[in-house]
């Protein structure tokens, strides 16, 4: 009978620990845990794959607070670091900038320059005609003689001085914008938060500029490529650890006049909006400052049209995807092995 009773509280003990390790397993399994923002203008996603949600919702806490930091800091038209050095320099004036503005001005002038000044952020006078520095946004388009006026003067990132800390620019046109490349940054800096907080599997999407740690779970990341003209993808892809993808297009930000679509991606040759391209995708391969090289270097291949290909290549970028303005996909060979089409779709032409 005692062996009996033994017995029997050796399987109740054994039950209780299946139970608890259930509950266990039960609470620390891992899934997906997300936080949304509307931040630079467009909407924000942050992902991250773990198991304790606690620590996932302080890690993306962590993220959110940078990227209000970083619109605070850099916004192009309400007081911030920013204005403060565009009116300095719009008087003649020499600057100092905080150690990050200045790395930044650095960044972005020698992307400008790879680029062929096809994208240039010291056009923010340009972008504030055409009505683009405004919250509540209104169409228009430029006095002619307001916009010769600024070819003319021929502002850009060449212009400017940065010794250490100092900026100061031989042309007093030049006004910086960074809304064409401080997402990139601010994805860079979210990637190190997360790994600092400890969440090594995450995914980060600030207006289709995303980039990807770790993996979710045992399967890859997976992201879709925007269709320009309707609401749906053109094609979904993995993305692995460290890898990053931008996309520049025209419906992102445009009006339209008189059956024109007039978008905020200026070509500064003629002041106006680039037409030859609907939207141009670059996909960044793990290597340092992928989240930075997936935004800006996207700007000069639209602005390019049919010689869209020679400007990725000035990056190094060998995965890019382009629509036509008549609706053509083209894709480099490196980026169609990646992608897997939705119905409809496909690539009309493939690059090398």
């Amino acid at each position: 009978m005692t062996d009996l009773r033994s017995w029997g509280r050796r399987v109740a003990l054994l039950g209780l620990l299946l139970a608890c390790a259930a509950l266990f397993g039960a609470c620390s399994r891992a899934e997906v845990h997300r936080q949304e923002a509307y931040v630079f203008g467009t909407r924000v996603d942050v992902s991250v794959y773990g198991s304790d949600p606690a620590e996932a919702r302080r890690a993306m806490d962590a993220v959110l607070r940078e990227f209000d930091r970083l619109h605070a800091a850099y916004h192009a038209w309400k007081p911030s670091e920013l204005t403060r050095l565009n009116e300095a320099l719009a008087r003649g004036e020499t600057v100092e900038v905080s150690e990050e503005l200045a790395m930044l001005l650095r960044d972005a002038q020698a992307m400008a320059a790879t680029g062929g000044e096809l994208f240039d952020p010291a056009l923010g006078r340009l972008v504030a005609l055409w009505g683009f520095h405004t919250d509540e946004f209104v169409p228009v388009q430029p006095e002619p003689e307001a916009l010769q006026a600024l070819l003319d003067a021929r502002p850009r990132m060449a212009d400017l001085s940065i010794v250490g800390r100092q900026v100061s620019s031989r042309n007093p046109m030049v006004q910086i914008d960074l809304g064409g490349y401080a997402k990139g940054y601010a994805l860079e800096r979210a990637a190190a938060i997360l790994r600092e907080k400890g969440s090594t599997n995450a995914l980060v999407n600030i207006g289709g500029n995303v980039i990807a740690l770790g993996a979710k779970g045992d399967q890859p990341w997976r992201i879709g490529i925007q269709h320009p003209r309707e609401p749906r993808p053109l094609a979904t892809m993995p993305l692995y650890d460290g890898e990053a993808i931008g996309t520049s297009g025209d419906y992102q930000r445009y009006f339209e006049s008189g059956g024109e679509r007039f978008s905020h991606l200026l070509d500064p040759r003629t002041g106006y909006p680039a037409r030859g391209t609907q939207a141009l995708t670059v996909l960044i391969t793990g290597r340092e400052h992928a989240g930075t090289l997936s935004d800006g270097p996207s700007k000069p291949a639209f602005i390019a049209g049919d010689a869209w290909r020679e400007y990725t290549r000035r990056y190094g970028i060998d995965h890019a995807l382009r629509v036509a303005a008549d609706g053509r996909v083209e894709v480099t060979r490196a980026l169609r092995a990646r992608l897997q089409w939705v119905p409809g779709s496909q690539a009309d032409l493939v690059v090398d």
